[in-house]
């Protein structure tokens, strides 16, 4: 059996891995992205991905996680903040580059595979994971595998306006989608720095907002309450819909124990239902989910011989 290739492009690193047929790495390694050079972007991504299958000695199927998605419509790359692959053929020009079919998945719906297949997902039938980071959106895995939707936009979580906006919250950050009061605005963590800003007047970061917390600073407490609060309706918007069977955090904010730690308690004031028992979990496998889950596209499926 060949084995799995994930491939991680990243806006600044394009990270790969080789899997084994029990999810053991083979083999790993990354290259930095050539910025806004899309021949080069496919070209980095060709000659990383055919230089980890040399060093594993063996064939492999290749999954691709990046930002944005591939239009069903068009085959050409949309909404993707790696602006210089929007409206190019990715998929197409990658398979003619490697000579095999390519699967390629939105970063957060391989984090999602990647969890539900054996991280912290793992025996959930429906995972719905979750970034929160520079950016905000989120990626839905059914029994292992992505859940893309008609369009390729499930789980297009972060451009939804924020639930329920208190009369302060009206109308919201301007988000550079266009729209304004955008859930990315308020829960990234530039948007938690942002929040603090105008509460306080202190700039900085949502890492010194978090270490102003530690620090027992009350006002920098507050704006982990309304952070804590406004991510508490905004999933609770997608549980009331989805009622996933486990909820799987990754970004960089994962890494913040007050956040998930208060997350279930924040969610179920908003959840239509009389019981919120849903295990909200920080991903087991970090940074390597997005690789990871690029190589899982293919585990409903054996990898195709060649």
């Amino acid at each position: 059996m060949r084995h799995r290739l994930g491939i991680d492009l990243g806006g600044t690193k394009i990270a790969g891995i080789v899997l084994g047929p029990k999810g053991e790495t083979l083999a790993e390694g990354r290259v930095p992205t050539p910025r806004e050079d899309y021949a080069g972007t496919l070209r980095a991504v060709a000659d990383l991905a055919l230089a980890l299958e040399r060093r594993a000695g063996s064939p492999c199927s290749v999954g691709v996680g990046m930002p944005g998605t591939v239009s069903p419509a068009t085959g050409l790359v949309r909404n993707a903040n790696s602006t210089w692959l929007i409206g190019r053929p990715f998929v197409a020009d990658l398979e003619a580059l490697l000579d095999r079919p390519v699967r390629a998945e939105n970063d957060a719906n391989c984090l999602a595979v990647s969890e539900a297949v054996d991280g912290a997902g793992a025996g959930a039938r429906v995972v719905w994971a979750v970034i929160l980071g520079t950016g905000v959106g989120s990626g839905i895995a059914v029994d292992g595998r992505a859940l893309s939707g008609r369009g390729g936009l499930a789980g297009e979580w972060g451009h939804n306006p924020l639930p329920s906006p208190r009369d302060e919250e009206r109308p919201g950050p301007a988000c550079y989608c266009g729209r304004a009061g955008c859930i990315e605005t308020w829960l990234s963590g530039p948007g938690l720095a942002a929040d603090h800003r105008r509460r306080t007047g202190l700039a900085g970061t949502g890492e010194t907002v978090v270490a102003a917390l530690r620090a027992g600073d009350p006002e920098a407490r507050a704006t982990i309450n309304a952070y804590l609060d406004r991510l508490g309706r905004a999933v609770a918007h997608v549980v009331n819909i989805l009622d996933p069977d486990a909820i799987v955090v990754g970004g960089g904010l994962s890494r913040v124990p007050e956040l998930i730690g208060g997350l279930a308690a924040a969610t179920a004031p908003y959840v239509f239902g009389d019981l919120f028992d849903t295990p909200v979990r920080p991903s087991l496998h970090g940074d390597a989910s997005g690789m990871r889950g690029a190589a899982w596209l293919w585990n409903a499926d054996p990898p195709p011989e060649g």
